[in-house]
């Protein structure tokens, strides 16, 4: 693998923890409201909090890295996501800070506020959609460039089914990566009420998760052939084994055994698809205009970066451990005995 190749594989590697830890910190905060909504946030609360508290102000270190790496990796990529990403990135960082303020406030200051709880929620909800832009952008049709000149044609993004696809599949897949851990948190907690609530709404929010998969690979057919082309006779497989670990995941959650495995199958369905999605999408980074070969840095910046962002990926990734091991796992933590 020459260097460009690995160090995308290394960003696209901190965008899939991202993909994965924020989803479940998204998703736990709609619940959150939704429970406090539906007056069953004495069944439900108490666990997501517990799984919150310790975890919130971590979530965007992964988002951070990969932000950081690809411009670092490819300067170029800032001339034409800067103006392509302005509008949906600033309504991002904005929806970022309410969420980080109002959780704040919710938790520190007006615990009662279901508008507190409502914002955090829904905040929830709309990062991910507005981030997804980022991926539909890459597939090409969304910029025009005249004389070096980039402009975002808006209209385009908005009025794109495959755009719209990429929103539905992103809220409904945090919605289920989130139910799914939570109700192995809820097992882990010998929580029997949560745990039978928020099942349901692993259950429910499994179906829909496939329905936006397939409605992204229509979309995308149509949007950009070369690239669904390419994603169906080099990366079948991947996309194959995604679906097999979907079946494996809801048959134990619908059975009522084995949570852990059930979230673990989770992450590696999730794993086959953005990295199938990730590897056939290649070598563009944005369809036409950047390629992974062609607007790399220079060799001795890119070694640099590559040895940087594994050092700092080996140094992440204990620290998530111990994290999980000192709060989320420990015996009373999780059962609300220990603060």
């Amino acid at each position: 693998m020459n260097l460009e190749l690995l160090g995308i594989t290394v960003l696209w590697t901190f965008l899939y923890g991202y993909l994965i830890v924020s989803s479940i910190d998204f998703g736990a905060g709609f619940f959150a409201f939704y429970a406090r909504w539906k007056k069953k946030d004495h069944i439900m609360n108490d666990l997501i909090s517990r799984y919150l508290s310790p975890v919130w102000e971590v979530t965007n270190v992964f988002f951070v890295f990969f932000f950081v790496g690809i411009v670092g990796f490819f300067p170029t990529t800032a001339y034409y996501f800067g103006t392509a990403l302005l509008i949906p990135a600033s309504v991002a960082i904005i929806l970022l800070a309410i969420r980080g303020s109002f959780y704040a406030f919710n938790n520190y200051g007006s615990r009662d506020s279901i508008f507190y709880l409502f914002l955090y929620g829904a905040t929830g909800l709309l990062i991910p959609a507005s981030l997804s832009t980022v991926l539909t952008i890459s597939e090409g049709d969304f910029l025009a460039v005249t004389d070096d000149k980039v402009t975002f044609l808006a209209k385009e993004l908005f009025t794109s089914p495959f755009s719209w696809s990429v929103v539905f599949l992103s809220i409904v897949s945090v919605l289920y990566i989130s139910a799914t851990f939570l109700t192995y948190y809820a097992d882990r907690a010998d929580d029997r009420q949560a745990r039978r609530t928020i099942r349901q709404f692993a259950l429910f929010w499994s179906m829909p998760t496939i329905v936006a998969s397939l409605l992204v690979f229509i979309s995308l057919q149509m949007h950009n052939p070369e690239h669904y082309n390419k994603a169906i006779t080099e990366y079948w497989w991947m996309f194959g084994l995604s679906l097999l670990c979907f079946g494996i995941a809801s048959w134990f959650i619908y059975t009522g055994k084995r949570y852990g495995t059930a979230f673990i199958m989770v992450m590696l369905q999730f794993f086959f698809a953005f990295f199938g999605y990730g590897a056939s999408h290649l070598p563009y980074i944005l369809y036409p205009y950047i390629t992974v070969h062609e607007n790399v840095t220079n060799e001795t910046m890119a070694l640099a970066l590559v040895i940087a962002f594994i050092l700092g990926l080996l140094l992440l990734i204990p620290s998530l451990i111990l994290l999980m091991r000192l709060f989320l796992f420990d015996a009373d933590y999780v059962k609300g005995k220990k603060k």
